[in-house]
């Protein structure tokens, strides 16, 4: 078993988050303190997931959950970005990491129900 550190996944999902708490730096206070914290609470869901399917034997749970995580994720950057607290180019920044992250997951989801 791989120490959930080394997982390409969790790289690219620990980068996503340093990436949120970034973006939510510069958020207008009332989104900030809203939506900003869901985000960044859905994101370290997220990596707690990743921990516990690289952990267990029982992956599935987890990586459904991770996904499901990963999903709010990217409904609440497009709100952000239909509510004008991320530029267009942001917003297609970050939903290739988020991209990235989910093909990495889906992966690792379709290898263990083999």
């Amino acid at each position: 078993m791989a120490n959930y550190i080394e997982l390409p996944v969790y790289k690219a999902s620990y980068d996503l988050l340093l990436q949120i708490f970034s973006l939510t730096h510069n958020l207008n206070r009332e989104y900030k303190y809203s939506l900003g914290e869901k985000l960044k609470n859905e994101i370290t869901d997220l990596l707690s997931n990743i921990y516990r399917a690289n952990r267990t034997i029982e992956k599935e749970m987890y990586l459904k959950t991770a996904r499901e995580n990963l999903e709010l994720v990217r409904l609440q950057i497009r709100i952000l970005k239909d509510l004008k607290q991320i530029s267009n180019k942001k917003h297609i920044f970050i939903n290739q990491s988020i991209e990235s992250v989910s093909k990495q997951l889906a992966g690792w989801h379709k290898s263990i129900q083999k």
